[in-house]
């Protein structure tokens, strides 16, 4: 009997039109086009507009997803929404998204707090739930970060950017199949990433608005760079071992876009020569969990994914979450 195929059998990304670049952050805080691009690579970010929210980008890149796909919102069975920022505190994310869509009834959850790495994580999940069930699963990825960081701490601001991706998991021989995925999580590290005002470790008041504390994210370079660096490539190796496969079978890597120098330290890492290695960073900054979709619908529409390709996906995120998953298109 021949195993079902599950995989990714529709994609979809949606980026803002504002662009905002180095030069514009350099007339509002204490940094440079050269200081910024040294650092971290980056040369654009996308800014969503003042009448887009973060359930408005998620639909975009939904209804992409589905176009893709060749379905219509009635036929998906559930949706997970991986974002660390919300359209609001409660409900979740994926009702609004639901119901902006004109999907049916269906279960919808977000996937939150566990930061870049939770669309990865997401598609995981949504490879079991096809896996119990003929089931269709959208997953997305969505951060509207620039609202709700602070514009101040020149450390993080330049950093991020808004967008969404998506991707529709279910069966079939058109599928993108998923060979095989990791996660993990170190909860001892989740102090070197993390924005801790608005919990009920330090609820949001008046004296911490004032602040702007809820807007400050906790960025300890150097540990999140040596962390990002060795659970990116540790993952994307477990992977392929799982798969009995090596690096060299592959088509394409497509890490979490944090920023050039964590990239080009993974593909080292992993041994991947420069050119299989996808990078739009300088394009759209870092998009937390809507990075890894972003990259891989791009790599897709760019041509960059044959046929037959293996393609590698690796990221991490606060928490401190990491998570790798391999396709076969």
């Amino acid at each position: 009997m021949t195993q079902t195929r599950i995989g990714l059998i529709g994609l979809g990304a949606y980026v803002p039109e504002r662009i905002m670049t180095n030069d514009e952050w350099a007339q509002l805080i204490d940094t440079s086009d050269e200081w910024i691009t040294t650092r971290t690579g980056i040369k654009r970010r996308r800014l969503a507009a003042d009448n887009e929210n973060t359930a408005d980008l998620a639909t975009f890149a939904a209804e992409r997803a589905l176009a893709d796909a060749g379905l219509i919102p009635d036929q998906i069975d559930e949706i997970i929404v991986a974002s660390d920022t919300p359209e609001v505190y409660t409900p979740d994310t994926a009702s609004f998204v639901q119901h902006r869509l004109g999907a049916s009834e269906i279960p919808t959850y977000d996937l939150a707090g566990s930061g870049c790495a939770g669309f990865v994580l997401g598609l995981d999940i949504a490879r079991s739930r096809v896996g119990v069930g003929d089931r269709r699963v959208l997953v997305i990825g969505v951060e509207l970060l620039t609202r709700l960081m602070s514009w101040r701490d020149r450390n993080t601001c330049v950093l991020f950017g808004d967008a969404a991706g998506a991707a529709v998991v279910g069966a079939g021989a058109g599928a993108a199949e998923i060979v095989a995925a990791t996660a993990g999580t170190d909860g001892s590290r989740g102090h070197i990433l993390t924005a801790e005002v608005g919990g009920t470790r330090a609820p949001f008041n008046v004296e911490r608005a004032r602040q702007l504390l809820h807007q400050w994210i906790v960025m300890k370079g150097r540990e999140v760079f040596k962390e990002a660096t060795t659970r990116m490539s540790a993952a994307a190796k477990e992977v392929l071992t799982q798969a009995g496969l090596d690096v060299d079978d592959v088509a394409l890597v497509i890490p979490h876009q944090a920023n050039l120098r964590i990239i080009q330290a993974t593909g080292k890492a992993l041994g991947v020569p420069a050119e299989k290695v996808y990078v739009n960073v300088q394009e759209y900054g870092n998009t937390g969990s809507a990075s890894v979709p972003l990259a891989l619908w791009e790599a897709r529409q760019q041509g960059r994914i044959a046929v037959g390709d293996l393609v590698l996906l690796t990221s991490f995120g606060a928490g401190f979450h990491w998570a790798a998953m391999l396709l076969r298109f």
